[in-house]
């Protein structure tokens, strides 16, 4: 069974950094696609950044200049990159991971990491 398991949140002051993961296990298949998305209290998820399997990689706006994504293959894990956090970046993130699976293209949720930004 295929999970993604994220990890690397916590509480950071306005200004500072965090590096999120999001590794996929159960599986032999590398992660060839991958999205981060964030939901504030009271919020509609929204899309962050995105590294597609054909394509550019992209990003919301409000985070461009601060948040970079990434995989590596070989520890089969996504990252997301965040510097100069903002009060408006906290929020729960997810990753969104595609894998082939089975013979076709599947997208896995990870379970949310919550990030808190305190001034």
């Amino acid at each position: 069974q295929v999970q993604l398991v994220e990890s690397g949140g916590g509480l950071v002051q306005a200004g500072g950094s965090l590096r999120l993961s999001c590794t996929a296990s159960g599986t032999t298949s590398t992660i060839s696609a991958i999205a981060w998305y964030r939901q504030a209290p009271g919020q509609q998820r929204e899309l962050v950044a995105v590294m597609p399997r054909l394509g550019r990689t992209s990003y919301a706006d409000s985070v461009k200049g601060r948040f970079t994504i990434s995989k590596e293959n070989a520890k089969n894990t996504g990252y997301l990159q965040m510097n100069n956090l903002k009060l408006e970046d906290t929020a729960v993130y997810y990753c969104n991971a595609e894998l082939r699976e089975g013979g076709t293209w599947k997208m896995y949720w990870g379970q949310g990491t919550q990030v808190t930004v305190s001034s």
